[in-house]
Protein backbone atom coordinates (compact mmCIF):
# COMPACT_ATOMS: atom_id res chain seq x y z
CA UNK A 1 0.00 0.00 0.00
CA UNK A 2 2.10 2.95 -1.18
CA UNK A 3 1.50 6.34 0.42
CA UNK A 4 -0.91 8.51 -1.57
CA UNK A 5 0.62 11.95 -1.69
CA UNK A 6 -0.52 15.23 -3.16
CA UNK A 7 0.38 18.81 -2.31
CA UNK A 8 -2.46 18.93 0.21
CA UNK A 9 -3.28 15.35 1.21
CA UNK A 10 -1.29 12.44 2.57
CA UNK A 11 -2.80 8.96 2.96
CA UNK A 12 -0.69 6.43 4.87
CA UNK A 13 -1.06 2.83 5.91
CA UNK A 14 -2.31 3.00 9.50
CA UNK A 15 0.77 3.43 11.71
CA UNK A 16 1.87 1.99 15.05
CA UNK A 17 3.59 3.72 17.95
CA UNK A 18 6.47 1.65 19.30
CA UNK A 19 6.93 3.59 22.56
CA UNK A 20 4.01 4.98 24.60
CA UNK A 21 3.37 5.97 28.21
CA UNK A 22 -0.37 5.71 28.92
CA UNK A 23 -0.13 6.02 32.72
CA UNK A 24 -3.09 4.74 34.74
CA UNK A 25 -6.28 5.88 36.45
CA UNK A 26 -7.67 9.31 35.48
CA UNK A 27 -4.64 10.11 33.35
CA UNK A 28 -5.06 6.89 31.34
CA UNK A 29 -8.74 7.66 30.82
CA UNK A 30 -7.84 11.09 29.47
CA UNK A 31 -4.92 10.26 27.19
CA UNK A 32 -5.65 6.80 25.73
CA UNK A 33 -7.81 8.13 22.90
CA UNK A 34 -5.02 10.34 21.58
CA UNK A 35 -2.92 7.25 20.85
CA UNK A 36 -5.74 4.88 19.91
CA UNK A 37 -7.25 6.97 17.15
CA UNK A 38 -4.36 7.20 14.69
CA UNK A 39 -2.31 4.21 15.87
CA UNK A 40 -3.43 0.61 15.46
CA UNK A 41 -0.96 -0.76 18.02
CA UNK A 42 1.33 0.70 20.64
CA UNK A 43 4.17 -0.69 22.72
CA UNK A 44 3.02 0.26 26.21
CA UNK A 45 5.60 1.13 28.83
CA UNK A 46 5.45 -0.77 32.15
CA UNK A 47 6.81 1.91 34.53
CA UNK A 48 3.74 2.21 36.71
CA UNK A 49 3.77 2.21 40.51
CA UNK A 50 4.15 -0.66 41.21
CA UNK A 51 5.80 -1.65 37.90
CA UNK A 52 4.44 -4.34 35.59
CA UNK A 53 6.60 -7.36 36.41
CA UNK A 54 4.13 -10.26 36.22
CA UNK A 55 1.83 -11.75 33.62
CA UNK A 56 -1.22 -11.08 35.77
CA UNK A 57 -0.28 -7.41 36.25
CA UNK A 58 0.16 -6.99 32.49
CA UNK A 59 -3.20 -8.59 31.78
CA UNK A 60 -4.89 -6.29 34.26
CA UNK A 61 -3.21 -3.21 32.80
CA UNK A 62 -4.17 -4.22 29.27
CA UNK A 63 -7.79 -4.52 30.36
CA UNK A 64 -7.69 -1.05 31.91
CA UNK A 65 -6.21 0.40 28.73
CA UNK A 66 -8.86 -1.17 26.53
CA UNK A 67 -11.58 0.08 28.87
CA UNK A 68 -10.19 3.61 28.49
CA UNK A 69 -10.23 3.52 24.67
CA UNK A 70 -13.39 5.10 23.25
CA UNK A 71 -15.91 2.70 21.74
CA UNK A 72 -15.40 2.05 18.06
CA UNK A 73 -11.66 2.53 17.97
CA UNK A 74 -9.67 -0.51 16.87
CA UNK A 75 -6.55 -0.47 19.04
CA UNK A 76 -4.20 -3.11 20.44
CA UNK A 77 -1.89 -2.29 23.36
CA UNK A 78 1.26 -4.38 23.21
CA UNK A 79 2.42 -5.08 26.75
CA UNK A 80 5.95 -5.06 28.11
CA UNK A 81 7.58 -6.43 31.24
CA UNK A 82 9.58 -4.14 33.53
CA UNK A 83 12.93 -5.77 34.19
CA UNK A 84 14.31 -5.84 37.72
CA UNK A 85 17.40 -7.43 39.21
CA UNK A 86 15.30 -10.30 40.59
CA UNK A 87 12.72 -10.88 37.85
CA UNK A 88 12.03 -14.54 37.03
CA UNK A 89 13.06 -15.59 33.50
CA UNK A 90 10.31 -18.18 33.39
CA UNK A 91 7.66 -15.58 34.21
CA UNK A 92 8.89 -13.59 31.22
CA UNK A 93 8.87 -16.67 28.98
CA UNK A 94 5.38 -17.64 30.14
CA UNK A 95 4.03 -14.17 29.40
CA UNK A 96 5.57 -14.25 25.94
CA UNK A 97 4.23 -17.75 25.20
CA UNK A 98 0.73 -16.73 26.32
CA UNK A 99 0.74 -13.65 24.08
CA UNK A 100 0.78 -11.17 26.96
CA UNK A 101 4.33 -9.81 26.86
CA UNK A 102 5.55 -8.56 23.49
CA UNK A 103 8.91 -7.39 24.84
CA UNK A 104 10.87 -6.54 27.99
CA UNK A 105 11.92 -3.06 29.02
CA UNK A 106 15.29 -2.24 30.56
CA UNK A 107 15.35 0.84 32.76
CA UNK A 108 18.68 1.47 34.45
CA UNK A 109 17.70 2.16 38.08
CA UNK A 110 17.15 5.89 38.53
CA UNK A 111 17.37 6.82 34.84
CA UNK A 112 13.90 8.31 34.36
CA UNK A 113 10.31 8.45 35.65
CA UNK A 114 9.40 5.51 37.92
CA UNK A 115 12.68 3.71 37.29
CA UNK A 116 13.73 3.25 40.91
CA UNK A 117 12.95 -0.48 40.66
CA UNK A 118 15.03 -0.85 37.51
CA UNK A 119 18.24 -2.76 36.89
CA UNK A 120 21.33 -1.90 38.92
CA UNK A 121 23.77 -4.08 36.92
CA UNK A 122 23.12 -5.51 33.47
CA UNK A 123 25.01 -8.70 34.37
CA UNK A 124 22.27 -9.52 36.89
CA UNK A 125 19.99 -10.03 33.87
CA UNK A 126 22.10 -12.69 32.18
CA UNK A 127 19.64 -15.52 32.84
CA UNK A 128 16.75 -13.38 31.64
CA UNK A 129 18.56 -12.28 28.50
CA UNK A 130 19.56 -15.86 27.70
CA UNK A 131 15.89 -16.87 27.94
CA UNK A 132 14.75 -13.93 25.83
CA UNK A 133 17.36 -14.73 23.20
CA UNK A 134 16.18 -18.33 23.03
CA UNK A 135 12.53 -17.38 22.42
CA UNK A 136 13.15 -14.39 20.15
CA UNK A 137 11.75 -11.81 22.57
CA UNK A 138 12.97 -8.22 22.01
CA UNK A 139 14.75 -6.18 24.65
CA UNK A 140 13.81 -2.50 24.73
CA UNK A 141 16.44 -0.28 26.32
CA UNK A 142 16.43 3.13 27.89
CA UNK A 143 19.99 3.77 26.84
CA UNK A 144 21.62 5.88 29.52
CA UNK A 145 24.08 5.21 32.30
CA UNK A 146 23.23 6.81 35.62
CA UNK A 147 26.69 7.29 37.11
CA UNK A 148 26.89 10.63 38.91
CA UNK A 149 30.29 11.37 37.40
CA UNK A 150 28.96 11.17 33.83
CA UNK A 151 27.55 14.39 32.35
CA UNK A 152 23.86 14.02 31.53
CA UNK A 153 24.53 14.98 27.91
CA UNK A 154 27.04 12.11 27.58
CA UNK A 155 25.06 9.34 29.23
CA UNK A 156 23.72 7.81 26.02
CA UNK A 157 27.12 7.61 24.34
CA UNK A 158 28.66 6.06 27.46
CA UNK A 159 25.81 3.54 27.64
CA UNK A 160 26.66 2.32 24.16
CA UNK A 161 30.29 1.74 25.09
CA UNK A 162 29.84 0.29 28.57
CA UNK A 163 26.52 -1.55 28.39
CA UNK A 164 24.96 -2.01 24.97
CA UNK A 165 27.91 -3.13 22.85
CA UNK A 166 29.19 -5.68 25.42
CA UNK A 167 25.66 -7.05 25.99
CA UNK A 168 25.09 -7.59 22.28
CA UNK A 169 28.45 -9.36 22.08
CA UNK A 170 27.51 -11.69 24.97
CA UNK A 171 24.09 -12.46 23.46
CA UNK A 172 24.59 -12.67 19.69
CA UNK A 173 20.96 -13.66 19.02
CA UNK A 174 19.23 -11.06 21.20
CA UNK A 175 16.95 -8.57 19.42
CA UNK A 176 17.27 -5.03 20.78
CA UNK A 177 15.40 -1.78 20.24
CA UNK A 178 17.48 1.20 21.30
CA UNK A 179 14.63 3.48 22.28
CA UNK A 180 14.27 7.25 21.81
CA UNK A 181 17.82 7.72 20.59
CA UNK A 182 19.19 11.27 20.86
CA UNK A 183 22.79 11.28 19.60
CA UNK A 184 24.83 10.83 16.45
CA UNK A 185 26.73 8.09 18.33
CA UNK A 186 23.47 6.13 18.69
CA UNK A 187 22.57 6.67 15.03
CA UNK A 188 25.99 5.42 13.93
CA UNK A 189 25.87 2.44 16.29
CA UNK A 190 22.44 1.28 15.11
CA UNK A 191 23.28 1.83 11.46
CA UNK A 192 26.45 -0.27 11.79
CA UNK A 193 24.89 -3.06 13.84
CA UNK A 194 23.39 -6.20 12.36
CA UNK A 195 19.70 -6.66 11.62
CA UNK A 196 18.75 -7.59 15.19
CA UNK A 197 19.28 -3.97 16.36
CA UNK A 198 16.85 -1.15 15.63
CA UNK A 199 15.92 2.20 17.16
CA UNK A 200 12.93 4.43 17.73
CA UNK A 201 13.04 8.19 17.26
CA UNK A 202 10.62 10.64 18.87
CA UNK A 203 8.92 13.59 17.21
CA UNK A 204 10.27 16.02 19.79
CA UNK A 205 13.92 15.01 19.44
CA UNK A 206 13.54 15.69 15.72
CA UNK A 207 12.06 19.10 16.44
CA UNK A 208 14.36 20.82 18.95
CA UNK A 209 17.82 20.74 20.50
CA UNK A 210 18.89 21.58 24.05
CA UNK A 211 18.62 25.33 23.41
CA UNK A 212 14.85 24.90 23.50
CA UNK A 213 15.18 23.78 27.12
CA UNK A 214 17.66 26.39 28.36
CA UNK A 215 17.75 29.56 26.22
CA UNK A 216 15.74 32.49 27.54
CA UNK A 217 14.95 30.71 30.78
CA UNK A 218 14.25 27.12 31.74
CA UNK A 219 11.47 25.65 29.58
CA UNK A 220 10.11 22.76 31.66
CA UNK A 221 7.74 21.55 28.97
CA UNK A 222 10.74 20.76 26.78
CA UNK A 223 12.35 18.68 29.51
CA UNK A 224 12.48 14.99 28.66
CA UNK A 225 14.75 12.03 29.28
CA UNK A 226 16.94 11.35 27.49
CA UNK A 227 17.44 15.10 27.43
CA UNK A 228 17.72 16.86 24.05
CA UNK A 229 21.30 17.28 22.85
CA UNK A 230 23.31 19.65 20.62
CA UNK A 231 22.15 20.65 17.14
CA UNK A 232 24.46 18.25 15.26
CA UNK A 233 22.83 15.36 17.12
CA UNK A 234 19.36 16.58 16.09
CA UNK A 235 20.49 16.78 12.49
CA UNK A 236 21.79 13.20 12.69
CA UNK A 237 18.41 12.03 14.01
CA UNK A 238 16.55 13.83 11.23
CA UNK A 239 18.83 12.27 8.62
CA UNK A 240 18.30 8.78 10.10
CA UNK A 241 14.52 9.08 10.45
CA UNK A 242 14.02 10.32 6.90
CA UNK A 243 16.63 8.06 5.27
CA UNK A 244 14.39 5.12 4.50
CA UNK A 245 16.64 2.86 6.58
CA UNK A 246 14.30 0.25 8.16
CA UNK A 247 16.38 0.17 11.36
CA UNK A 248 14.77 3.48 12.41
CA UNK A 249 11.06 3.74 13.11
CA UNK A 250 8.40 5.70 14.96
CA UNK A 251 8.23 5.73 18.75
CA UNK A 252 6.80 8.88 20.26
CA UNK A 253 7.71 8.31 23.92
CA UNK A 254 4.60 10.38 24.62
CA UNK A 255 4.65 10.92 28.39
CA UNK A 256 1.91 13.03 29.98
CA UNK A 257 2.37 14.89 33.25
CA UNK A 258 0.16 17.53 34.79
CA UNK A 259 1.30 21.13 34.36
CA UNK A 260 1.88 21.44 38.11
CA UNK A 261 4.27 18.46 38.02
CA UNK A 262 6.16 19.90 35.06
CA UNK A 263 6.41 23.44 36.46
CA UNK A 264 7.71 22.49 39.89
CA UNK A 265 10.98 22.76 41.79
CA UNK A 266 11.84 19.26 40.52
CA UNK A 267 9.89 19.02 37.30
CA UNK A 268 8.97 15.69 35.74
CA UNK A 269 10.56 14.53 32.49
CA UNK A 270 8.26 13.84 29.58
CA UNK A 271 6.51 15.41 26.60
CA UNK A 272 2.87 14.69 25.78
CA UNK A 273 3.12 14.39 22.01
CA UNK A 274 0.32 11.93 21.26
CA UNK A 275 -2.28 14.56 20.19
CA UNK A 276 0.05 15.92 17.49
CA UNK A 277 2.37 13.00 16.81
CA UNK A 278 1.69 12.32 13.14
CA UNK A 279 1.36 16.01 12.34
CA UNK A 280 4.73 16.68 13.94
CA UNK A 281 6.47 13.83 12.12
CA UNK A 282 4.92 15.03 8.86
CA UNK A 283 6.36 18.48 9.56
CA UNK A 284 9.87 17.08 9.89
CA UNK A 285 9.63 14.79 6.88
CA UNK A 286 8.31 17.60 4.70
CA UNK A 287 11.07 19.94 5.86
CA UNK A 288 13.59 17.25 4.88
CA UNK A 289 11.94 16.66 1.49
CA UNK A 290 11.04 13.10 2.46
CA UNK A 291 7.24 12.88 2.78
CA UNK A 292 7.36 9.83 0.52
CA UNK A 293 9.35 8.02 3.23
CA UNK A 294 7.03 8.78 6.14
CA UNK A 295 4.87 5.69 5.57
CA UNK A 296 7.83 3.33 5.88
CA UNK A 297 9.02 5.01 9.09
CA UNK A 298 5.53 5.17 10.66
CA UNK A 299 3.78 2.08 9.35
CA UNK A 300 6.15 -0.57 7.99
CA UNK A 301 9.59 -0.80 9.58
CA UNK A 302 8.37 -1.31 13.15
CA UNK A 303 6.03 -4.24 12.54
CA UNK A 304 8.57 -5.92 10.30
CA UNK A 305 11.21 -5.73 13.03
CA UNK A 306 8.78 -7.14 15.60
CA UNK A 307 7.56 -9.84 13.20
CA UNK A 308 3.98 -8.55 13.12
CA UNK A 309 1.67 -8.06 10.11
CA UNK A 310 1.34 -4.66 8.53
CA UNK A 311 -1.92 -2.87 9.25
CA UNK A 312 -4.55 -2.77 6.51
CA UNK A 313 -6.26 0.51 7.39
CA UNK A 314 -5.26 4.06 6.57
CA UNK A 315 -4.86 7.48 8.09
CA UNK A 316 -5.31 10.72 6.20
CA UNK A 317 -3.42 13.94 6.88
CA UNK A 318 -4.69 17.12 5.27
CA UNK A 319 -2.68 20.27 4.71
CA UNK A 320 -4.47 22.65 7.05
CA UNK A 321 -2.91 25.28 9.26
CA UNK A 322 -4.20 24.97 12.81
CA UNK A 323 -3.21 26.01 16.30
CA UNK A 324 -2.48 23.37 18.92
CA UNK A 325 -4.45 23.99 22.15
CA UNK A 326 -2.48 25.41 25.07
CA UNK A 327 -3.81 22.77 27.45
CA UNK A 328 -5.79 19.55 27.52
CA UNK A 329 -7.80 18.25 30.47
CA UNK A 330 -7.29 14.97 32.31
CA UNK A 331 -9.99 15.03 34.95
CA UNK A 332 -8.89 17.73 37.36
CA UNK A 333 -5.38 17.81 35.85
CA UNK A 334 -4.30 20.04 32.97
CA UNK A 335 -1.68 18.80 30.50
CA UNK A 336 0.36 20.94 28.12
CA UNK A 337 0.76 19.09 24.79
CA UNK A 338 3.73 19.22 22.46
CA UNK A 339 3.57 22.30 20.18
CA UNK A 340 1.09 23.93 22.59
CA UNK A 341 -0.03 27.28 21.22
CA UNK A 342 1.93 26.75 18.03
CA UNK A 343 0.81 26.27 14.44
CA UNK A 344 1.13 23.05 12.46
CA UNK A 345 0.64 22.74 8.72
CA UNK A 346 -0.79 19.19 8.66
CA UNK A 347 -3.81 17.84 10.53
CA UNK A 348 -5.08 14.31 11.00
CA UNK A 349 -8.49 14.01 9.34
CA UNK A 350 -9.34 10.33 9.27
CA UNK A 351 -8.28 6.91 10.53
CA UNK A 352 -9.78 3.66 9.26
CA UNK A 353 -9.25 0.20 10.69
CA UNK A 354 -9.39 -1.36 7.22
CA UNK A 355 -9.80 -0.17 3.68
CA UNK A 356 -13.51 -0.93 3.59
CA UNK A 357 -14.57 0.58 6.93
CA UNK A 358 -16.18 3.95 7.40
CA UNK A 359 -14.21 6.87 8.83
CA UNK A 360 -14.41 7.35 12.58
Amino acid sequence: MPAATSPDRLVLRRPDDWHVHLRDGDMLAAVARHTAWPFARAITMPNLVPPITTVEAARGYRERILAAVPAGLDFEPLMTAYLTDEIDPEEIARGHAEGVFTACKLYPAGATTNSASGVTDIRRLDRVLERMQSIGMPLLVHGEVVDHDIDIFDREAVFIERILAPTLARFPGLKVVFEHITTCEAVDFVRAADARVAATITAHHLEFNRNALLVGGIRPHHYCLPVAKREHHRQALRAAATSGNPKFFLGTDTAPHGIAEKESACGCAGIFSAPVALESYAKTFEEEGALDRLEGFASEYGPRFYGLPLNTGTVTLQRQSWTVPDTLEAGSVRIRPFHAGGALAWRLQDARASEDTEPR
